[in-house]
């Protein structure tokens, strides 16, 4: 079977505000990112700090998966937001303003001084033009296993301020930026998760959105209000339709007479062996979505 960790719903919490740490405990994200960063005021930062490392050592998570992304690090707070965030031991660390390999590079060689927890992620942050321009790179950084990166997270309000594009309907002036994003994640077997939508009042704008980034190709969605969980729930699972035609491919190709067959024709489409692995990726996709039981 496909080992498929699902992040179709990845929910921003602020670390300064303790009651909405608790209150995660029973959401239904795939994933959460305890936030240091952007989501606290500067006179919260080490509260935030204490409280997000403690709910991380503390548990009672579930399967949900646990992100803690810090301060950069030349900041203030970057330097004790990492030593406190690898002893908490989250699933992942989340650097914000990754805009070339170099800070990448620099991150493994903190990891191996701090001696940080072999199962500790690093995700990092696709939110300036220069990370867009040197993306290719920033991907390449994988190869180095001292990097641990995992994931990339796009950043498309820091993104839009930083170009002065603005954020419309279908988001076409942004197109170019998120398919070069998701391009260099492909390229090295990344994972990457879609930016957030502001909005969080307008449902159906932020169910469109999730629609669209599905699409597109990417993972799952980052949210900012856990009303958007269920939005990007539905939309990054396969449906009923594409889970059945999925199976039929695997099947008919697994049949003795197809074993040398380039294509076939199935119900009027034809299919060639490169379908083959998408097949099998939505149907382990709808597994591990029915083994979650959301």
């Amino acid at each position: 079977m496909i080992d498929l960790r699902l992040r179709r719903s990845v929910l921003y919490m602020p670390g300064s505000n303790l009651r909405a740490l608790e209150k995660a405990r029973s959401l239904a994200a795939d994933a959460l990112i305890l936030d240091l960063e952007d989501a606290v005021a500067p006179d919260a930062k080490e509260v935030a700090r204490e409280q997000v490392c403690a709910a991380v050592r503390q548990g009672g998570y579930g399967d949900r998966e646990l992100i803690i992304r810090v301060n950069a690090p030349q900041t203030p707070w970057g330097e004790a937001d990492l030593r406190a965030a690898i002893e908490a031991e989250p699933d992942a660390i989340l650097m914000p303003k990754v805009s070339s390999p170099a800070v990448l590079e620099n991150i493994a060689d903190r990891l191996e001084a701090l001696d940080a927890p072999p199962g500790i992620k690093i995700w990092a942050m696709i939110e300036t033009p220069a990370a867009i321009l040197n993306i290719q790179a920033i991907a390449a950084a994988k190869r180095n296993p001292g990097t641990r990166l995992a994931c990339f997270v796009l950043g498309t309000n820091d993104l839009a301020k930083d170009t002065w594009t603005q954020i419309v309907p279908g988001r076409a002036p942004m197109m170019p930026w998120l398919m070069t994003a998701l391009a260099g994640a492909r390229s090295e077997g990344l994972t990457i998760l879609d930016g957030v939508y502001n909005n969080f009042s307008d449902l159906d704008g932020c169910r469109q959105e999730c629609e669209q980034a599905r699409i597109l190709g990417f993972d799952g969605k980052t949210l900012i209000h856990p009303s958007q969980v269920a939005l990007a729930n539905t939309a990054f699972a396969p449906t009923e339709d594409e889970v059945a035609v999925a199976r039929t491919v695997i099947e008919v190709y697994e049949r003795p007479e197809n074993a040398k067959r380039g294509a076939i024709q199935i119900n009027g489409r034809m299919f060639e062996r490169q379908h083959i692995p998408m097949a099998r990726r939505s149907v382990a996709w709808a597994e591990a979505i029915a083994a979650k039981g959301q």
